[in-house]
């Protein structure tokens, strides 16, 4: 058997997440502890919460609060808002890790589309380098996350709270964003 050494999955797999009772994306963003639950933004009618199983670091998604499987059910505060704060979930991820382009985009249709949350849309927004994608999944089915999330949440956290209209109540809650008008300022 091969081994891949990761000590810092440790506190991944000690967590006290407890199973998630109904919708993860309804059930998260409503405990009291956002780090915990990995919701690292809020705007009026969405949230950007990192991915658990990320593909790459920084691989976020970003979720209305509505839990609505259909795209076009949403009304348009809710999709104008959703959309703003995709805008600044890419600023934010230019500032943190400096991406070399992104994947984004929805999984509609449950496990026809590749998804698994189907009844709850959700877009993820994934940061791409040159050169991202090595030998280990093509050769032995295992793709390297080369930052812990923890890490990764703190790099995102900073880069939302510098931006223009946010509040910041404290490290571990997530960083409310005033959207405006304009996805980059």
């Amino acid at each position: 058997m091969d081994q891949l050494f990761a000590p810092w999955r440790i506190e991944w797999v000690t967590r006290d997440g407890g199973s998630v009772d109904g919708c993860p994306f309804c059930v998260l963003p409503e405990r009291d502890d956002d780090r915990s639950s990995r919701v690292v933004a809020r705007s009026e009618h969405a949230f950007v919460i990192l991915n658990n199983y990320p593909y790459n670091p920084g691989h976020a998604m970003v979720i209305p609060y509505r839990h609505e499987g259909d795209y076009r059910a949403l009304d348009d505060d809710a999709l104008l808002d959703h959309a703003r704060l995709k805008g600044r979930t890419f600023d934010a991820m230019d500032a943190a890790f400096d991406p070399d382009g992104y994947n984004a985009g929805l999984n509609l249709g449950g496990s026809a589309a590749g998804g698994s949350i189907d009844d709850h849309l959700h877009t993820h927004v994934v940061p791409r380098w040159t050169g991202d994608t090595n030998f280990m999944p093509v050769v032995s089915d295992t793709k390297v996350i080369v930052e812990a999330v923890d890490e990764t949440y703190d790099r995102l956290h900073d880069a939302f709270a510098a931006q223009p209209g946010a509040t910041v109540t404290d490290d571990d809650r997530a960083v409310t964003l005033a959207l405006d008008g304009s996805a980059s300022e």
